[in-house]
């Protein structure tokens, strides 16, 4: 699968951004599906992750009640929303496949990844 995220940008604290992911092939509603984060000198670092339904979302804490995951299987695309940046929101995010384990957070659990698309937050 390739996947392939857009919708980055340059906004100030405050303001609201979603983020696309396009995937390609025909496996995408087969597979839970999550978005990582970025920045330099830092490991990335997981934000959150649906699961194939749907029904099981998953948050880091710093962005519980402000980012929302969400997925449209027929159009093979996930997003996250993210509303109220702030500067610390500021980073490259990656979306990525997750094929196997249990825990959603695992970045070992990701067997594919987009291109990342930058965000950045001024003050």
């Amino acid at each position: 699968v390739q996947l392939q995220a857009y919708g980055g940008g340059l906004v100030q604290a405050g303001a609201s951004l979603r983020l696309s992911c396009a995937a390609s092939g025909r496996s995408f509603s087969s597979y839970a599906m999550g978005w990582f984060r970025q920045t330099p000198g830092k490991e990335r670092e997981f934000v959150a992750a649906m699961s194939v339904s749907g029904i099981v979302q998953k948050y880091e804490d710093s962005v519980k009640g402000r980012f929302t995951i969400s997925r449209d299987n027929a159009k093979s695309t996930v997003y996250l929303q993210m509303n109220s940046l702030t500067p610390e929101d500021t980073a490259v995010y990656y979306c990525a496949r997750r094929a196997y384990g249990l825990d959603y957070e695992n970045i070992r659990d990701y067997d594919s990844w987009g291109q990342g698309t930058q965000v950045t937050v001024s003050s």
